[in-house]
C-alpha cells in the first residue's frame, strides 16, 4: 500500500507499506518565510518513525535542519543533493548519502534515485521506489527538458508530487525559479503518473516580502488541476490538505 501525507509546502510523508520517507523538511517559520497553511507536525519530535529523509537542496524552506534536530533518531538515513552532507552531519545526523542525478541508494527498503532539477542553486529531485510502487518528488524545480527522461526510466509512476506556484524573485527582475501550474501540468503529461498531487503553493514571504521580495501563484493548486485536465486528462489530480493522508 502507498500512502502520502502532506506535511507543509514541499514536505511530505511517503509511506510504502510502513516504510516512511520524509521529503524536504520545513518545520518552523521566520518573518519572510511563511508556510501559508497549517503544518501537520508542530515539531520534529512529533514525526513518526522514519525509514529515511530526502533533501533536494539547501534552502531553509526545504532543509530546516535547526528544527529537524529535534527528531529523536540521529541515525536515520538521508539522501541529499551533492554538497549538503557536511551541513546535515554538522546538525548531528550520522548517515548521509549525496546523490547526483541518476545515482541511487537505499533508505531502509526504499530505493531512492536522484533525478534532474534546476532552481538556481544545486538541486535534485527524487524517484522513490518500494513495495511495488514508484513516486516522483519534484521539490521546487523549474520545468526543464531533462525531467522528461524520467518517463523512459520509470514508465509506471504511481504518484507525482509537483511544485506549482511559479515563484519569482522580484529583485532579480522577476526571475522565475519554480515551475508554474501550466508547466507542472505539461510535466504531468510527460511523466504520465496515475495520480498527481500539487505541492509548493501556499508559501508567502509575509506582507512586506510579498511586495518586495517574491511573488507566486497561491492558487496554483487549483490552476494546476484545471491545466492538467487539459494537458494530462488520464492523470487523477488530488489537492491534498496538510495532515490528510491519501491512500493509493
Amino acid at each position: 500500500m502507498l500512502t502520502v501525507t502532506r506535511v507543509v509546502h514541499a514536505s511530505a510523508l511517503v509511506d510504502f507499506g510502513g516504510a516512511q520517507i520524509l521529503t524536504d523538511p520545513w518545520l518552523s517559520e521566520t518573518r519572510f518565510y511563511r508556510q501559508g497553511e497549517p503544518r501537520a507536525f508542530a515539531t520534529a519530535a512529533e514525526l513518526p518513525e522514519l525509514s529515511g529523509i530526502v533533501i533536494s537542496h539547501g534552502h531553509y524552506d526545504h532543509c530546516d535542519l535547526d528544527a529537524l534536530v529535534g527528531y529523536r533518531d540521529k541515525s536515520v538515513p538521508f539522501a541529499v543533493v551533492p554538497g549538503l552532507a557536511g551541513k546535515v552531519r554538522a546538525a548531528g545526523f550520522t548517515h548521509v548519502t549525496e546523490l547526483a542525478p541518476w545515482q541511487s541508494t537505499h533508505l531502509g527498503p526504499v530505493e531512492v534515485t536522484a533525478t534532474p532539477a534546476s532552481h538556481g542553486v544545486p538541486e535534485v529531485t527524487f524517484v522513490l521506489r518500494a513495495d511495488g510502487h514508484t513516486v516522483f518528488f519534484g521539490a521546487d524545480t523549474l520545468r526543464i527538458a531533462e525531467l522528461d527522461e524520467i518517463a523512459g526510466r520509470y514508465p509506471d509512476l504511481d504518484l507525482a508530487l509537483l511544485p506549482v506556484n511559479g515563484l519569482r524573485i522580484r529583485p532579480a527582475l522577476n526571475k522565475q525559479v519554480v515551475m508554474d501550474a501550466v508547466e507542472a501540468a505539461d510535466l504531468t503529461r510527460a511523466l504520465r503518473p496515475r495520480v498527481a498531487v500539487p505541492i509548493h503553493y501556499a508559501f508567502s514571504s509575509g506582507p512586506i516580502g510579498d511586495r518586495v521580495m517574491t511573488k507566486g501563484d497561491r492558487a496554483g493548486a487549483e490552476h494546476f488541476r484545471a491545466a492538467a485536465g487539459d494537458l494530462a486528462p488520464d492523470t487523477i489530480v488530488q489537492i491534498l490538505p496538510t495532515g490528510h493522508a491519501l491512500v493509493l
